[in-house]
């Protein structure tokens, strides 16, 4: 992948360090993968071997990424955000071999964690002795399209994160048929593609994105996290973005500063009528517009559902959101859609060579060559594939007489209530999120007489709002209250009332990882924050008896 890069195209410009930070052409990052694939060999790195890599996105990650793959070693991602038991968790399982880190801290962890030697990424960058070049190259040729590329950890909202499987030709797989899949959006209709890629590199999602904008020929800004996109948008002025739901909100919430009042709604009708096809699309100029960068026009949107609204909101921009659906079972690619033929409220179409069906119970099955072949270590007998070859999502969801896939629930979070009723918290939660003072929020009832909701704020939003509105500091002030109950009651606008939220608290601090109560991609653990918030859940039930 990158030694063809090299040569079709060797003096374009691949990759770059943030916004104004070093650039690699194609034919320096094919150098410096194979000096340091070199390198890996000369210090012992067997085909096989498990290794582990801990830090933030950017150049280094990339390189000791594509290094280790070239030479048939696996790469075993580590998020940041892990706690120092997960991250035991998974190089025992994993049974790492190697150790790369980006900073003394992460090396640290790795090593309380039971890691020998652990490379640095500054190490690794300054290595220079390696093997000859004809043995590195029979390094590479003797690579496999079915051997493992990468175990990967799925952060499980529920037990010990599950060694996912994916091979090479998984990887590939999902990354080229999302190029394909995705029309000129990935190699430019005029000139190089350009985008920002800050999602995390342990997450698949991020890997595929990565490998995609390789092969598309795309020119990619690493950036280390997804809250430094903001302020880089208009100097490196991307054509598309790959992002999580989280980084859409916190860019409309931005944009929203620059609004005057009552225009983001009219913004958000405006959108949705443009997507709907019920009216044609202007020409978008203004401050949202420069915030974007002035040429973004699209954004594949995975990982998470998005609220329609946000969808409407940028799409009165000139930017329209491709919702795609996938999992780490998957290489994350499993339906996208197209820039040509985006259709509201789905998760678009297959991308070639992947294969959906819908069981009888609403089911979402998948078959493809992106498909891992099942689980390492201790979850090596939990295989997510029948005796057909299914894989079973776990998501319910349908699909429209064009093929359209739209998700409606993840079989394992819809709540049954007393009476019967099956509510989705999910459409709920991300209304809940869009409102400015809210950080994150869970929905609740399963089992119960109604739905309530708890509800985290965002600390410097509301010290903020305190100021603009005299309210106290205190989370049962009546005005942060009336405030929070204008957001309830525009989620409730999606659901019947059997559905609606009836109940809610604002809780003390955030859900985050390092509590247990967020997974490594930033997913509710619901069970766990149930447990820790029993008190505040049973006064709401006692609220209404």
């Amino acid at each position: 992948m990158v030694h063809d890069a090299a040569a079709a195209a060797p003096e374009r410009i691949a990759l770059c360090a943030g916004a104004d930070g070093g650039q690699l052409s194609c034919a320096q990052l094919d150098a410096r993968t194979r000096a340091l694939a070199s390198a890996f060999v000369e210090r012992g790195v067997q085909a096989g071997d498990r290794v582990a890599v801990l830090g933030r996105t950017g150049v280094e990650w990339v390189l000791v990424d594509l290094a280790a793959l070239a030479i048939g070693a696996v790469v075993v991602p580590v998020y940041p955000t892990s706690s120092d038991a997960q991250i035991a968790h998974i190089l025992s399982d994993s049974g790492a071999v190697c150790f790369a880190a980006e900073t003394e801290y992460d090396a640290a962890r790795l090593t309380a964690a039971g890691a020998a030697t652990v490379w640095g990424f500054t190490e690794l960058a300054a290595w220079s002795n390696g093997v000859e070049d004809g043995e590195l190259d029979d390094r590479i040729a003797a690579v496999r399209a079915d051997d493992h590329a990468m175990i990967v950890y799925t952060s499980g909202t529920t037990g010990p994160a599950k060694g996912c499987i994916l091979t090479h030709r998984n990887m590939f797989a999902a990354a080229a048929n999302t190029v394909v899949h995705t029309g000129d959006m990935f190699g430019g209709e005029r000139g190089q593609a350009v985008t920002v890629h800050a999602l995390p590199l342990a997450h698949v999602f991020g890997q595929t994105i990565l490998f995609a904008c390789l092969i598309g020929g795309t020119r990619t800004h690493l950036l280390p996290a997804i809250p430094d996109l903001v302020p880089v948008l208009p100097r490196v002025r991307p054509t598309f973005l790959a992002l999580v739901p989280y980084a859409l909100e916190k860019i409309r919430k931005a944009a929203r500063g620059l609004l005057e009042a009552d225009a983001e709604e009219a913004a958000v009708r405006q959108g949705i009528a443009i997507l709907r096809g019920q009216t044609a699309p202007g020409q978008p100029a203004g401050p949202v517009v420069d915030l974007l960068g002035g040429r973004l026009t699209h954004v594949i949107s995975g990982g998470a559902s998005l609220d329609t609204t946000t969808a409407g909101f940028f799409a009165a921009f000139g930017l329209h959101i491709l919702n795609c659906y996938g999992m780490t079972e998957t290489a994350t690619a499993v339906t996208v859609n197209e820039p040509a033929t985006n259709r509201l409220e789905t998760v678009g179409r297959p991308i070639p060579g992947t294969t959906v069906a819908i069981a009888d119970d609403g089911e979402v099955l998948i078959k493809g060559a992106n498909v891992t072949p099942g689980y390492w270590g201790a979850a090596a007998d939990k295989t997510p594939i029948d005796r057909d070859g299914w894989l079973h999502t776990g998501d319910i969801g349908e699909l429209d007489t064009d093929g359209y896939l739209r998700i409606t629930g993840r079989s394992k979070e819809i709540l049954v209530t007393n009476g019967g009723k099956n509510v989705a918290p999910t459409p709920l939660e991300d209304r809940l999120r869009l409102h400015p003072l809210v950080s994150n929020c869970i929905v609740l009832g399963d089992g119960r007489a109604y739905i309530c909701a708890l509800l985290t704020l965002d600390a410097d939003r509301w010290q903020a709002w305190q100021q603009n509105t005299g309210a106290s500091a205190d989370r049962h002030d009546h005005r942060l209250r009336h405030e929070l109950q204008v957001a309830v009651d525009d989620a409730n606008t999606l659901v019947s009332r059997a559905e609606s939220i009836r109940e809610f608290r604002v809780v003390d601090g955030d859900f985050t990882v390092e509590a247990g109560l967020l997974t490594s991609s930033l997913k509710l653990r619901r069970a766990a924050i149930e447990n820790t918030y029993m008190t505040e859940i049973g006064d709401m039930y006692a609220a209404r008896v």
